[in-house]
This record gives C-alpha cells, structure tokens and sequence, in this order.
C-alpha cells in the first residue's frame, strides 16, 4: 500500500479525539509531501538539525513535533519552528527552553517526557523526580505544559498495558490539581505496534512512522 493510503488508513481506524503525529524522521521530502497530499499536517522529527531543514523545504502549514531527546544547545534552533515539544525532561532543559524563547518574545508549548520504565536507555524524568520539575515549570513564562509524553519498554501486550495505565494514572492524578502553566490536555503514548493498546488505555496522541511510511531501508 502507498504512504498516503497506510496514512488515511491509520486516520479513519482511529477515534476523532486522538491525533496521529506522522513521524518523518529520516523520510525524504517527497515521502513526507506524499503523507501531506493525503492530509497529514502534523509531523515529528526525532533531530533538531533534520526538522529545522525540512521546515524550510515544505509548506508552511505544517505543525512539527520534535519528539526526540532535545539537547540544550539546540533549543535555540527551535525557536519559531517547532509547535510542541514532546521531550522536556529535566530542570535544566527547562531552563534553557525558557530562555532561548523568551528571548525572542515566543512561547514554547511543551510536554514533559516520563521514563516511565526507568530504563538506562531511555530518556526521561522519573516520578520521583516529577514533583521537581512541575514546580519549576510553574515559574516560567515562556514555556506551557501541554501534557505527557512516554515511550514505554519493548514488551507484549500484557507489560504495554501495564505501562500505558501507569502512564494514564500519572496524567490523571495532575488532571485534579491546578497549576500555572500547565494544562493536562495531551497523552502521548502509543506507536506503530502498540498504538490501538494505547487508544484503549487513554491515549490521545500517537506517533506512527513505519505503519505510514513502511520500514527503512538502511542500505540505500
């Protein structure tokens, strides 16, 4: 089947309350104009320096995610390019997000990524470390917390349950309480292989690239 087929495919299976990301990481331009002729407007790209060169190669229109681990040195890249970042994890990163887009006069829309399988390989705070890191959001003002985001551990469908539920208590639990800065509007969890589990347990936001795309081919 085409991208644009394996995309409106992916689109109609799932409720209307959830957001498929495309994920076009590593995806050539005219693959991701495929997914975007077929409707697509939402894309994640895993490198600062890959979204920033597709931001200028393609329409305009396009919201770009920035889903993986966002060193400190590159925030400053994002600026005026980037509409959510999924993968605010500590303090620091925080902080430098804060003043790379205040000084410009922007927003960042972000939400905190959680290493909810404490795994080494991982990135991602974990919930004991969470607390901290609420509050320190709740001073700033050029960064909104616009939910939760995780990547759980490889496993079968009884362990991805597991973790999509621990992850949807987490995203509950903060639900109740009120805060500055921080609205607990998007669950982002769920992938290519996991991604209707993850519906199930409460999951509003999924990122798909191989079902879209198809599996890389890493000899070209």
């Amino acid at each position: 089947m085409s991208i644009a087929e394996n995309y409106l495919d992916i689109l109609n299976e799932i409720p209307n309350n959830v957001s498929l990301i495309t994920v076009s990481k590593t995806r050539a331009v005219e693959e991701i104009l495929e997914a975007y002729n077929a409707g697509a407007r939402e894309f994640g790209e895993n490198k600062v320096q890959e979204l920033c060169n597709k931001y200028e190669e393609l329409p305009k229109d396009i919201k770009w995610h920035l889903i993986g681990h966002l060193q400190r040195n590159k925030v400053k890249y994002l600026v005026d390019k980037v509409y959510l970042i999924h993968s605010l994890d500590s303090i620091r990163l925080l902080d430098e997000i804060e003043k790379q887009f205040s000084s410009k006069g922007k927003v960042a829309n972000a939400l905190i990524q959680i290493n909810i399988g404490k795994e080494d390989s991982k990135t991602g705070v974990i919930l004991e470390d969470l607390q901290g890191l609420i509050e320190a959001c709740e001073r700033c003002n050029s960064v909104k917390i616009k939910g939760l985001m995780a990547t759980i551990p490889i496993g079968d469908e009884e362990s991805c349950r597991y973790f999509f539920k621990e992850m949807k208590k987490v995203y509950e639990k903060l639900r109740e309480n009120t805060y500055n800065n921080i609205n607990m509007e998007v669950l982002s969890i769920g992938m290519t292989g996991d991604y209707d589990i993850a519906i199930e347990e409460g999951s509003n936001m999924i990122r798909i690239g191989e079902g879209i795309f198809g599996k890389r081919n890493y000899n070209k």
